[in-house]
C-alpha cells in the first residue's frame, strides 16, 4: 500500500502507511532518515577526541563523539572520517568498525555505523556547518570512563560506540595497550 509523506526535510521525512493487524488496519508513522556514522577517535598520544556542542533537541550542551549523516553515495567509513575532520580537524589513523545499531527501530528506519580510529592527528582546522558550535575536548581513557560513569556523556549512540571500543573484546583488541588491558591468557574465561 502506498505511503503518505506528512513532512519532508533534508534530515529526514515523516511518513504514514497502512498496516494490516489482526484487529484491522492502522496507520503507522515512521521517520525515514539517512544512516549515521560516529567515531571513537584516539590520538597517537592515547587521548580521546570528544566534542562539546549544543543540541537543539534537548536544548543542552552535550559531551559526545564526532559523527553525523552518511551522505547519498557515501560509504559509512568515508562519512565517519569526513565528520571527524569537519568537526575536529583530526584525520588519518587506522580505522576499525565497531558494528551497527538501529537508533530507534520503533519509529526510525536508519542505522548508525560506529568506528574506532586510532592514531589520529590534528591536520586542519574544523570546518563546521552554520548551525554547529563545537569545542574539542581531549581526555585520557580514565577521564573518558569517568565521564561515562557519571553520565556526563549521555548521547545514547555515542555511549554505544564508546562502550564497544572500551569494553567489548571482540570489537576492540588494543594495539600497544592504548585503550585497555587484555587479560593474561590464564585469566581468559574462554581458555
Amino acid at each position: 500500500m502506498p505511503k503518505k509523506v506528512l513532512f519532508d526535510h533534508p534530515i529526514g521525512r515523516l511518513v504514514s502507511f497502512p498496516v494490516e493487524l489482526p484487529d484491522g488496519p492502522v496507520d503507522f508513522i515512521r521517520l525515514e532518515m539517512p544512516d549515521w556514522a560516529n567515531v571513537v577517535a584516539v590520538t597517537e598520544a592515547g587521548q580521546f577526541v570528544l566534542v562539546k556542542q549544543h543540541r537543539w533537541g534537548t536544548c543542552e550542551t552535550t559531551l559526545e563523539i564526532p559523527g553525523g549523516i552518511v551522505d547519498d553515495g557515501e560509504d559509512a567509513l568515508t562519512a565517519a572520517r569526513r565528520e571527524l575532520l569537519e568537526e575536529t580537524g583530526y584525520g588519518g589513523g587506522v580505522a576499525r568498525p565497531l558494528g551497527t545499531v538501529r537508533p530507534n527501530p520503533a519509529l526510525q528506519d536508519n542505522t548508525l555505523h560506529g568506528f574506532l580510529i586510532e592514531g589520529v592527528q590534528k591536520i586542519a582546522e574544523p570546518h563546521l556547518d552554520p548551525a554547529e558550535d563545537i569545542e574539542i575536548v581531549l581526555c585520557s581513557r580514565d577521564e573518558l570512563v569517568a565521564h561515562l560513569v557519571a553520565s556526563r556523556i549521555d548521547h545514547a549512540l555515542a555511549v554505544v560506540s564508546l562502550q564497544r571500543a572500551l569494553w567489548v573484546p571482540h570489537h576492540y583488541e588494543p594495539q600497544n595497550n592504548t585503550l585497555g588491558q587484555r587479560a593474561p591468557e590464564s585469566e581468559d574465561p574462554r581458555a
